[in-house]
């Protein structure tokens, strides 16, 4: 329990409440699919706790992958602290488990919505255009991003 000296720590709780918004759009395209032109890029630090996928992506991409749900993509299971989906890489299908926890930005480039998550101890910023996925060109101009850090007391 935190004690009346902490101050309160608005960062973290709009990370944690924007990380919220990635489940509830995962959830929906879990039950729903994805509507109209909705498509999402995910990215996430490979090695942070709780990430599982194969070595040999995990060699690939050693600090950051993103990935692509779009038309190629089975099982998608959100739970509170992650999700799972299988993928095709190479034409092998393998199974990703990411932490929410472990996401380091959120695309939707149909609607440029973009949010970019600096980790445990940063706060969140939110843009309106995408960034570059891994092994794909992003083909939208990039946007004003507005950090909330810059609202946080140092």
């Amino acid at each position: 329990m935190a004690t009346r000296s902490e101050p309160l720590r608005y960062d973290r709780m709009v990370e944690e409440a924007l990380r919220g918004v990635v489940r509830r759009s995962l959830a929906h395209v879990a039950k729903n699919g994805f509507p109209s032109n909705h498509h999402f890029y995910l990215t996430f630090r490979t090695a942070a706790p709780g990430v599982v996928l194969p070595e040999h992506l995990r060699a690939q991409y050693p600090d950051e992958m993103t990935i692509v749900l779009q038309y190629q993509f089975w099982g998608l299971e959100v739970e509170a602290d992650a999700f799972e989906v299988t993928l095709s890489f190479n034409k092998v299908h393998e199974r990703l488990r990411v932490p929410f926890a472990a996401l380091t930005g959120f695309v939707d480039p149909s609607v440029r919505f973009a949010l970019q998550f600096k980790g445990e101890a940063g706060a969140a910023a939110v843009a309106s255009a995408p960034v570059a996925a891994a092994g794909e060109e992003a083909s939208e101009k990039a946007a004003r991003v507005v950090a909330l850090d810059a609202f946080r007391k140092k």
